[in-house]
C-alpha cells in the first residue's frame, strides 16, 4: 500500500516504518494514526516480517499530537472521535516493535514510543509529556506506561510539570534500552531488529505476549500464562528443529510453524 504520512521498507526479516510529516516534526494527526494502524496490521500478517521498527527523523520521532485537530473539540466530539481506539490496536500487534528515537518524543510521541516493546535512543532524544501546559493531561497511555517504566515519583514529576528528560536520564530511569550517537541510532535499532528476526517467530511472539501479560495480572496469573505458552511451543516444528539443531551442534532453520 501507498501511504501519505509514512515511508515503509522491508529487508532482512524486519520492516522499517518512518513517519513522514517533517514540516510539523511528525505530529501525530488522525491520518497518520490511521495509516500507522493499517501498516502495522498488514506487517503483522506478513510472514516475512519478524520485527518492526518505528522511527521519525533526526529532529523528531514525533513531537506530539496535532493540536490543531483538537483545539476546538468538545468532550462529546472527543468521545465520538474515539481516537485512542487506534492505540488499542497497536497494543495488540504481535510482532516485536522497536522505537528508534532521535530528537523530540513528546506527548503522543512519547506515548507511542512507550507503546513499542523496546526503545533505542540517540543522544539528542528528548522525552516528555507536556500536555499539562496546554490544559490537559496524557490520554494515550502516558500516565500508565510512564509510571510502569520509571516509577510513581518520576512519572508524577514529568506529567505534572511537563518537563522533558534527555536520553541519558531516560536510560538511567529505565525508559530506554540503549543510547547511542545520533548517527548510529537507526543502525542500532536495525541491528536489534535483525537479531530478533533471526529467532523462531512463534516463540518470539508468544514470549512478547507473556512479558506484556506481567503488566495485566498477578504473579500467579502471569506464571500460569507463561507456562501455557511454553507448553504450546512444543506443538511447533520450530521447537523440534531448535532442539535437534542444538543436539547436532548446527544452526537451526526456522519455518515459523
Amino acid at each position: 500500500m501507498n501511504y501519505s504520512t509514512l515511508i515503509l521498507t522491508k529487508q532482512d526479516g524486519y520492516a522499517l516504518v518512518q513517519f513522514n510529516r517533517p514540516d510539523v516534526l511528525n505530529a501525530l494527526n488522525i491520518k497518520l494514526m490511521q495509516e500507522l494502524v493499517e501498516a502495522l496490521e498488514a506487517l503483522d500478517a506478513d510472514k516475512e516480517v519478524r520485527a518492526i521498527i518505528l522511527t521519525g527523523n533526526e529532529k523528531a520521532f514525533a513531537a506530539g499530537a496535532d493540536i490543531k485537530e483538537m483545539a476546538d473539540a468538545t468532550a462529546v466530539d472527543m468521545l465520538i472521535r474515539d481516537q485512542f481506539a487506534r492505540w488499542d490496536k497497536i497494543r495488540k500487534i504481535k510482532s516485536p516493535i522497536i522505537a528508534a528515537v532521535s530528537g523530540f518524543a513528546l506527548g503522543g510521541g512519547c506515548e507511542l514510543s512507550m507503546t513499542c516493546d523496546m526503545i533505542i535512543a540517540s543522544e539528542t532524544a528528548k522525552f516528555g509529556q507536556p500536555e499539562i501546559s496546554i490544559g490537559v493531561m496524557p490520554g494515550a497511555g502516558g500516565t500508565q506506561r510512564l509510571t510502569r517504566a520509571v516509577g510513581k515519583a518520576k512519572a508524577m514529576e514529568i506529567v505534572l510539570t511537563g518537563k522533558m528528560i534527555g536520553a541519558q536520564e531516560a536510560l538511567q530511569w529505565g525508559l530506554v534500552n540503549k543510547v547511542v550517537p545520533v548517527e548510529m541510532y537507526l543502525e542500532e535499532a536495525k541491528s536489534l531488529a535483525r537479531e530478533i528476526a533471526s529467532k523462531p517467530p512463534l516463540a518470539v511472539r508468544l514470549a512478547k505476549e507473556a512479558v506484556l501479560k506481567a503488566f495485566d495480572t498477578t504473579i500467579e496469573g502471569g506464571l500460569e500464562f507463561e507456562r501455557k505458552n511454553f507448553y504450546l511451543l512444543f506443538a511447533s516444528d520450530d521447537q523440534k528443529e531448535g532442539m535437534k539443531a542444538f543436539v547436532e551442534k548446527r544452526k537451526p532453520l526456522w519455518t515459523g510453524k
